[in-house]
């Protein structure tokens, strides 16, 4: 089908039936979608007429159906994904009060109350309540609060308003739950996820303080066996969202979460932060006894996450800075048989192949090793790997055999106890690791 044969947007259908269900006496020529668009567009004048004058019951169901044409992919053709596009028939059901509520008309809700509205009726399986908190309307929400709302009411999938409150704009809406008694550690149906669970998942630290204010239990899990700091340990993947999330963490660590717990995999928070090159996170974790060495179901170390992720993490998050901490904390070295694999996935960050090579006292280097470097990165990095081959056929220098010496004598403490060394600045740095972009 050409691009200007394509459908236009459905025409709804809208129908008024009573609460139970059965079809409304209706005046003739009742004007139902004048009344809807009063609802929508919160043309109080003309609700207050049509509501003494056509709808006195205020809880009335609205059934807005359409009918669709929808494109399903069927199979993989020549020139891409073939398909048909085929009639869907949906169905919603709402109520004046949910709409009002929806849009944020509050003075159409409190006239919707006026008319003793059911605040917490849910035809379509969420009050208004729930739709007021979705969109952040704190002034409807506490609106209906007052009228006697229930803020623990589940939504058809299981969820309590709280967990709706999932951005900046819901905070005001929280405040007003948590105010009127919403249980903060109660859990979704579907995931056990409490509202501490959804503010790290979101990175609402002002959401996540107010919880814990109220009460929340820092180190409940959910039904992956995740705690809100593993959740948020998972969710800090964007660059501008890094500082957010360890400002999230820093407060449920301040507020006694535990920084070793681990999900149905066995993962840490660690795990995840390594996973996503958050160097500050993960030096946040590990500054609070997390276990640098802790393995994962599938037998994965922290070191071994960020290894796995450096590639696809190199143009902001600079991963080689994980890894120098990772070491620089006691994490084990990679076995010298796995080098060649690290080679294939790191070469194109060789600040991490300096900074592991360099954590051996001396690693013959073979040629397979030199095989495993692909040709882009090794032409890239040129000056670095031509250090590296010269490995093959020199040994390493005396002042690495000492900074060896040295390290192996701090052990895990080499990131608190080697800045107190009284040696000069980059003395400190290079027996921490800081790479050179040479070998030597």
């Amino acid at each position: 089908m050409m691009a200007e044969q394509l459908p236009g947007p459905a025409v709804e259908k809208r129908l008024i039936f009573e609460q139970e269900g059965s079809k409304c006496q209706l005046l003739p020529h009742a004007p139902v979608d004048s009344y809807y668009e009063a609802l929508v567009t919160g043309n109080l004048k003309k609700l207050k007429a049509l509501t003494g004058q056509y709808y006195e019951d205020v809880n009335m169901v609205f059934e807005i159906s359409k009918s669709e044409l929808e494109w399903q992919v069927k199979s993989q053709a020549a020139f891409g994904l073939s398909g048909l596009w085929s009639l869907e028939y949906k169905r919603d059901l709402t109520n004046p009060l949910c709409i009002s509520a929806s849009h944020g008309h509050t003075a159409c809700l409190r006239h919707l109350l006026f008319w003793r509205a059911d605040p917490n009726a849910a035809p379509g399986g969420r009050s208004a309540l729930h739709e007021a908190c979705e969109r952040g309307h704190t002034d409807c929400t506490e609106l209906l609060l007052e009228h006697k709302a229930n803020p623990n009411l589940l939504s058809h999938d299981g969820q309590a308003p709280l967990h709706l409150c999932t951005n900046q704009n819901t905070l005001g809406c929280a405040k007003a739950l948590v105010r009127f008694g919403a249980l903060v550690n109660q859990p979704s149906e579907e995931f056990q996820e409490t509202p501490l669970h959804i503010a790290a998942r979101h990175g609402l630290y002002h959401h996540l303080h107010l919880y814990l204010r109220y009460g929340a239990t820092v180190d409940k899990k959910n039904s992956l066996e995740e705690t809100a700091l593993s959740v948020a340990c998972k969710e800090a993947k964007k660059v501008e969202n890094q500082e957010i999330y360890l400002q999230v963490c820093k407060r449920l660590l301040e507020d006694g979460a535990e920084v070793n717990t681990v999900d149905e995999e066995v993962k840490s928070p660690l795990h995840k932060a390594c996973r996503n090159a958050h160097h500050n996170l993960v030096q946040l974790l590990l500054q609070k006894k997390a276990d640098v060495n802790a393995i994962d179901y599938n037998g994965a170390s922290p070191m071994s996450c960020i290894l796995q992720a450096a590639a696809f993490q190199q143009e902001q998050k600079r991963p080689h800075l994980t890894v120098q901490t990772l070491l620089n904390y006691g994490s084990q070295k990679i076995w010298p048989t796995a080098f060649v694999k690290v080679l294939k996935s790191c070469a194109s960050v060789p600040e991490i192949i300096e900074i592991l090579y360099n954590s051996y006292p001396h690693l013959p280097v073979s040629e397979k090793w030199v095989e495993a470097i692909p040709k882009e990165d090794f032409q890239k990095h040129l000056p670095f790997y031509k250090s590296f081959l010269n490995q093959m056929s020199t040994v390493r220098c005396l002042q690495h055999l000492c900074r060896c010496a040295i390290r192996r004598r701090f052990n895990s403490r080499c990131h608190d106890l080697i800045p107190l060394l009284p040696v000069p600045k980059p003395l400190q740095s290079y027996l921490l690791l800081e790479p050179e972009g040479i070998l030597l």
